[in-house]
């Protein structure tokens, strides 16, 4: 998306990196709000509610006076439990999910800010503490999947090829004896764009491996860093569980032929544009339901479906987003993960993925370093005038 001179807008601004922020300073204090409320005896479907109102509420304080900056939701919130890979959020029609202690839960939602979008997902188990923490394989598909985003978070900068990130996550989940979910992808963001070309692919087929375009990361872009890792075969399969989140296909065009779905496309481009959505936002459920049919049908929609590993498997996920500075990777979206709630005995044994654990992420300790290192030459330049004037 362009300005009015035509330019994309990109985070060599401030004023676009400031925007970033602000979703990204929402979806952490939303994230937060979320896994403080989960307990075991909550409802799934009330969760979902409670956050997207949540992103309503908070994106409403923001840009008041602004009043073409759109903001709100870019990612409805989903909570997907234990063998549940990802998108669960159900409508008032559908059966609900009530968490218990001992649940494996992911929540994922995303914020936008005039189209900037900061997405991110966490996984926790219900019930955990330093006294009592968990040591099954719960703990190693926590363990594995948040060391993934951690080593990714180190990877993806300027230089770096997103099949090094492919390459790294196969062998961090291998060393947990767990298994990248096939196929997931992690999206480059662009201003109104939350699925752009350039993507980090997991576990990829042979098929997958051919087709998919290797890229480079660069300065003053941003990703959305996705990763989902199973203590099963990684294969994550839809087993007719209802689809609620979907987004609208802006390259596609059908003139449709009922009422109740062009009426249906006509608010979804108003209030959503190009941002995924779910039904539950729509006052009249059944006649939502009924006009997503056609849309879907003629590909003008595309559908974010509930997927699902095999029953007695366990998916964990971790999702962070993060523009690509020139002084290093900046993470707008928080980590809340406390490893000493997760006992694995597993432990990362590979040199390189140890080293690149070890390595800072931290911005601030590369900005030491430079500015050291910028010392050091001015030190000995010094030395060096002094000398020639001796």
């Amino acid at each position: 998306m362009a300005d009015d001179d035509g330019q994309e807008q990109t985070i060599a601004e401030d004023l676009v990196v400031t925007k970033y922020k602000m979703a990204g300073d929402i979806v952490n204090k939303i994230m937060k709000l979320l896994v403080e409320a989960a307990k075991g005896g909550e409802s799934v479907r009330n969760m979902c509610e409670k956050g997207d109102n949540l992103i309503v509420e908070e994106t409403n304080k923001v840009f008041k006076k602004e009043k073409e900056i759109k903001k709100g939701i870019a990612f409805p919130t989903c909570i997907s439990v234990n063998n549940c890979t990802c998108h669960f959020s159900p409508l008032k029609s559908d059966p609900d999910c009530t968490m218990q202690n001992g649940d494996l839960v992911k929540i994922d939602l995303g914020v936008h800010v005039d189209g900037f979008v900061a997405t991110a997902a966490h996984t926790f188990i219900i019930g955990v503490s330093k006294e009592n923490p968990a040591s099954d394989r719960k703990a190693d598909v926590v363990k594995a999947a948040y060391l993934c985003s951690e080593a990714a978070l180190r990877l993806v900068k300027a230089g770096t090829e997103n099949t090094q990130v492919t390459q790294m996550w196969n062998k961090m989940a291998n060393e947990f004896k767990c298994t990248p979910i096939e196929g997931m992808l992690s999206h480059q963001l662009k201003q109104h764009v939350i699925d752009g070309e350039k993507t980090v692919i997991q576990n990829p087929t042979d098929q997958q491996k051919k087709d998919h375009e290797k890229a480079s990361f660069e300065v003053h872009e941003v990703y959305a860093v996705d990763v989902l890792i199973s203590t099963g075969e990684g294969k994550a399969r839809e087993t007719g569980q209802r689809t609620t989140v979907f987004k609208r296909n802006p390259d596609k065009h059908y003139i449709l032929k009922m009422k109740a779905s062009r009426a249906f496309l006509s608010e979804i481009s108003t209030r959503f544009d190009v941002m995924p959505f779910t039904l539950r936002a729509f006052e009249d459920e059944k006649k939502a339901r009924m006009g997503v049919v056609e849309c879907v049908k003629h590909e003008l929609l595309q559908p974010f479906p509930v997927l699902y590993e095999k029953e007695s498997e366990f998916v964990a996920q971790f999702k962070f987003t993060v523009l690509l500075m020139p002084n290093g990777p900046l993470r707008i979206t928080a980590n809340l993960h406390n490893p000493e709630l997760y006992k694995s005995e597993l432990e990362v044994q590979d040199p390189e993925l140890k080293a690149l654990l070890q390595s800072s992420a931290s911005r601030k300790a590369q900005k030491k370093k430079k500015k050291k290192a910028a010392k050091g030459v001015a030190d000995a330049a010094d030395e060096q005038e002094v000398a020639e004037a001796e």
